[in-house]
């Protein structure tokens, strides 16, 4: 449905994974009531106790797996916003994103922090007062639509951050500058307190 020129998408979840030096992963999810995770719902989290090595050009394969876990369960969700690549090249080979748009059947968004050589079509974001891109691509959603969003996603830094307090899921590293600063950590207990949660959204349950 669009309102607009822009697209509401009903529930809108954005997940990472982070792995755990005794083999296994832990992802964490965020699920907004807009695209631009301005209105978050909860969180969650779900643990697995192996994943496969990683494979240049074969990460969907590493990260599915504990992206299953976290998702397992919801339903009615609209959009989904992973950490990675959507499709490889500008011939479609599929990466992580579209590796879930085909599981999912919704719009799935790819932003990767860095480049990865034969995605030349990603599209760069800057967002911010960071002169470092973010490298968005998209399956099932128009590219340019994808880095619209990303562009107006909450936060003033480089990495989209939601604006209240309690913090966000993202494995990143310590900050470079203020205008890369990474979100926060998803805390262990707001995991507790949200993983369960029920979240009814105007429309029907998650």
């Amino acid at each position: 449905m669009e309102t607009g020129r822009r697209q509401e998408f009903g529930v809108c979840a954005a997940v990472d994974v982070h792995y755990l030096r005794t083999g296994g992963a832990r992802a964490a999810a965020v699920l907004a009531a807009d695209a631009a995770f301005a209105h978050v719902l909860a969180g969650r989290t779900a643990v697995i106790p192996r994943v496969r090595p990683y494979r240049p050009g074969q990460f969907y394969l590493r990260e599915l797996p504990p992206l299953r876990a976290v998702l397992d369960g919801l339903s009615r969700l609209g959009l989904l916003v992973v950490d990675g690549y959507a499709d490889l090249d500008p011939g479609g080979r599929p990466g992580l994103g579209a590796h879930a748009h085909a599981e999912s059947g919704i719009p799935v968004i790819g932003v990767a922090k860095s480049r990865f050589r034969t995605a030349t079509h990603a599209v760069p974001v800057v967002r911010g007062s960071s002169v470092r891109p973010l490298y968005v691509t998209a399956a099932g959603i128009p590219s340019a639509d994808a880095a619209d969003l990303v562009r107006r996603m909450a936060g003033r830094y480089r990495l989209p951050r939601r604006p209240a307090p309690r913090r966000y899921p993202c494995a990143g590293r310590p900050a470079r500058n203020q205008h890369d600063r990474p979100s926060a950590r998803l805390t262990h207990a707001d995991a507790r307190n949200a993983a369960d949660a029920d979240i009814h959204p105007k429309g029907g349950d998650v």
